[in-house]
């Protein structure tokens, strides 16, 4: 089993989660670092993974993404600094800690995740995800784990369904046609998240829907008898927001297999960073107990 954590979704709920008023000598927030770290210090000391790699977003203005679409996004309010500083923080502190972190320019932390969820596949291996990102439950198969870490806890692949209305096969799907306001990516005006639900349901996949609109008035859902008419009217919004929801799985990352094996924690690193941050003895216990795991 590999594990691939989703960086970003942990960093920003440190960031809203821990006390503003956390902060270091030159008075700069550490709120999002000190809550990240023990997450990650924790996640290390109970799991103790073999491979494991934590993925980071970057600035997406040259992504694939924005060239399909450039109003990818764009709803989306840059960063503050503040959290910035934090972000490149929390990196140090995962390289420190021994553990593969990894971003790029072009493709987000999701395609950097299916791209390892690829190649754990191909030497023999069944991942877990760490998130609370829906999105990428389309990655997992029967094998994998979906990990809502400190949320809903462990989903596996049969449960998908339960918990986000249709199968892992079909989350991309589901988000083309009902949109995703996050991503700013409209879908078909008029299909919200039942009628995508119940239509994916009935056909399968999106493709089959638009292979069968002329039965589409049959679907047991409101406002059926013009639903094919809106489908029929927005194809290429759908199949432009299909090339936006799904994950790339063929980013280049060297040297994959070595670097997800996790080595021993750079102690004099990770002191160093605590030394800036002002942060005190609890998570640097915890870092040399970490250092004692894969030392051995």
């Amino acid at each position: 089993m590999q594990y691939l954590i989703d960086a970003s979704v942990y960093v920003f709920r440190a960031y809203y989660s821990m006390p503003e008023d956390m902060v270091d000598d030159n008075n700069n927030p550490i709120n999002a670092l000190y809550g990240f770290c023990r997450f990650i210090g924790d996640f290390m000391e109970q799991v103790t993974p073999e491979y494991i790699a934590v993925l980071f977003d970057e600035s997406l203005a040259d992504s694939f993404r924005k060239d399909i679409y450039p109003e990818y996004k764009a709803n989306r309010e840059p960063a503050p600094p503040e959290l910035k500083r934090q972000f490149e923080q929390c990196r140090r502190y995962v390289r420190a800690l021994g553990v593969m972190e990894c971003s790029s320019p072009s493709y987000e932390a999701d395609d950097l995740i299916g791209t390892l969820v690829t190649h754990g596949r191909n030497h023999g291996r069944s991942s877990t995800i760490v998130t609370r990102d829906k999105d990428l439950s389309q990655l997992i198969a029967k094998d994998d784990v979906f990990w809502d870490f400190a949320g809903k806890g462990k989903i596996r692949y049969e449960q998908i369904p339960d918990t986000f209305g249709v199968w892992p096969e079909q989350i991309a799907d589901f988000l083309a046609l009902a949109g995703d306001a996050v991503d700013n990516i409209k879908g078909v005006p008029g299909v919200g998240k039942k009628t995508a639900t119940v239509l994916l349901q009935h056909f399968g996949s999106l493709e089959k829907i638009y292979d069968n609109l002329d039965t589409v008035h049959e679907v047991n859902v409101r406002g059926a008898k013009t639903l094919g008419a809106k489908l029929e009217a927005h194809k290429e919004d759908a199949i432009l927001a299909r090339k936006l929801t799904g994950i790339a799985c063929d980013v280049p990352i060297e040297n994959a297999e070595a670097a997800m094996q996790p080595s021993a924690p750079r102690l004099g690193e990770i002191n160093a960073l605590f030394d800036e941050a002002g942060i005190g003895t609890a998570l640097r216990r915890q870092a040399e107990r970490i250092s004692d795991i894969y030392r051995h």
